[in-house]
């Protein structure tokens, strides 16, 4: 996915930050504000166990695919239905059902109906985030999906599998510049695309892995951590209204939603971190509560918070240091609406050895 500040090109930089302050291999990485899940998955596939959460309801159905399965799927309760299962092996099972939802007819509901050109037509405010055709495909798959689930045809593992791979596949011909805040006016060469889904591949190991969906510092309350991870927002822009469409695609709980772009009510999943008048006080709390042997946290120096700030509150807890690498700016922030002074940013991995 197009993620914004995603740590995909950051992820040795973070990894070597980390070995060079925690001596032991075997540690549970928590990934407390995971996103897409890039971090937890690299550090799964490093053989460690991973606590990934996430305050925003499709960031958890990635990191319960991504991070929390960690088996085969088997498929058993849609045989009947997939004929083609009973010849398939552990390695197919997954394409399999993925082809035979490519294939479903098309069945119109809340997406084509607010989100795509056919379904708003004459409305006052016309709307083309997908293409009619993408719309449709999208609300008939996730129907599918949302039926097998209530008839218990398929297990939690498969269903966040399934979820995943429809966020990932539509999320590809998405008619948006990057994120989901508004909608381009033509259909963009992506957006043209037939919408195809694939399997959401996830790397098998035999560790247990736990997945959460809770604001942060309520999480820090009542779990218990080894080493953990921070990558909090960095500025004002909201990831519940960037990805609200998104959010409305793993829910498909046909919210009540407004304005021009047609958002739903994202109020309860709003970030004090996106706050310039309350992130400080917000992460100072965090690190008061937060119950673990090593905190790290990502940070560069455009966020709100300053560098000082940080220090001043994770030095609180224990033996301070940070870390620096200079890297590249995401590339949606270098438009005209938002002309930045340099093209590169200086990521900090700020880091605490907590004494108790």
């Amino acid at each position: 996915m197009n993620y914004i500040w995603s740590k995909l090109s950051l992820l040795k930089f973070i990894e070597n930050g980390i070995k060079e302050v925690v001596w032991t291999k075997d540690y549970m990485l928590s990934d407390l504000f995971a996103g897409t899940g890039i971090v937890g998955r690299y550090f799964k596939e490093k053989w460690h166990r991973v606590f990934a959460n996430d305050l925003q309801y499709y960031s958890f159905v990635l990191n319960r695919n991504y991070v929390g399965n960690h088996k085969v799927l088997w498929f058993y309760g849609l045989q009947n239905e997939i004929v083609e299962l009973f010849f398939g092996t552990l390695h197919t099972y997954k394409d399999i059902v993925c082809e035979y939802l490519n294939h479903l007819p098309w069945k119109p509901w809340f997406i084509y109906e607010n989100y795509a050109l056919g379904g708003t037509e004459g409305q006052e405010f016309e709307r083309q985030y997908f293409s009619d055709e993408n719309a449709l495909k999208c609300d008939a798959i996730r129907q599918k999906i949302e039926e097998w689930k209530q008839q218990d045809l398929i297990n939690s593992d498969e269903y966040y599998f399934l979820l995943s791979s429809l966020i990932e596949a539509i999320d590809k011909v998405a008619n948006t510049a990057s994120v989901y805040g508004a909608f381009l006016k033509q259909l963009k060469k992506s957006a043209q695309k037939t919408l195809k889904l694939t399997p959401a591949n996830y790397f098998h190991n035999s560790q247990d892995h736990t997945v959460t969906n809770m604001e942060i510092n309520e999480l820090a309350e009542s779990t218990l951590h080894d080493v953990v991870y921070l990558d909090p927002p960095y500025n004002h822009r909201q990831y519940s209204g960037n990805y609200h469409l998104l959010e409305t695609i793993a829910r498909y709980d046909a919210p009540t939603i407004k304005g021009k772009t047609w958002m739903r009510d994202c109020s309860n999943q709003k970030s004090r971190y996106c706050s310039k008048t309350e992130v400080k006080q917000a992460f100072s709390e965090l690190m008061t509560k937060i119950q673990a042997n090593y905190v790290f946290l990502s940070y560069n120096d455009e966020g709100l918070m300053s560098f000082e700030e940080i220090k001043e509150i994770m030095s609180t807890r224990g033996t301070y240091g940070c870390l620096t690498k200079e890297y590249r700016r995401f590339k949606a922030d270098k438009t005209q609406n938002r002309n930045h002074k340099k093209d590169s940013v200086t990521e900090y991995l700020h880091y605490v050895k907590i004494e108790r």
